[in-house]
């Protein structure tokens, strides 16, 4: 590939929109949270137990009702998984993510509309899937009856 100076411009407004999101309050808000959750000890802690519980449940999975320790796994997998949830800073991470998701939804639909409007571009949310003319993040080409 041959750079020229449009795509030294090109380049320049990619860097520019980058800034722009670094600077972006949701980007901040995602940054917040994140400090919050990751920076408590305990709270590492139980994500971490319950990544080892992800691997026993993914192990009991394999197997159905039919392996030893099922009941037990599910309950403790179901405990650990209530006592994240209802953690504030878990919630406030959930959702620092999804508004950050939603402006990175926002923007990929902006640009696809720009280069063309039969541009499909996946996104996480309803709102924008409408306007993307695809029924959200399916990746198939098609395959699950949008118009690709």
């Amino acid at each position: 590939m041959k750079i020229t100076s449009e795509w030294v411009l090109i380049l320049d407004e990619v860097d520019q929109l980058n800034e722009m999101i670094l600077a972006s309050e949701p980007y901040k808000e995602l940054q917040k949270a994140t400090n919050n959750v990751y920076s408590n000890k305990l709270l590492v802690n139980q994500i971490e137990e319950f990544n080892q519980m992800k691997l026993q449940y993914e192990d009991v999975q394999r197997f159905g009702k039919y392996h030893p320790d099922y009941s037990k796994i599910m309950k403790s997998i179901r405990m650990q998984k209530r006592a994240l949830d209802l953690d504030e800073n878990i919630s406030e991470l959930r959702i620092a993510e999804n508004n950050f998701q939603d402006l990175l939804d926002e923007i990929g639909v902006l640009v696809g509309k720009t280069v063309s409007e039969s541009v499909k571009v996946p996104v996480s949310n309803p709102f924008f899937a409408s306007d993307s003319g695809c029924g959200g993040s399916c990746g198939t080409g098609g395959g699950c009856s949008c118009s690709a």
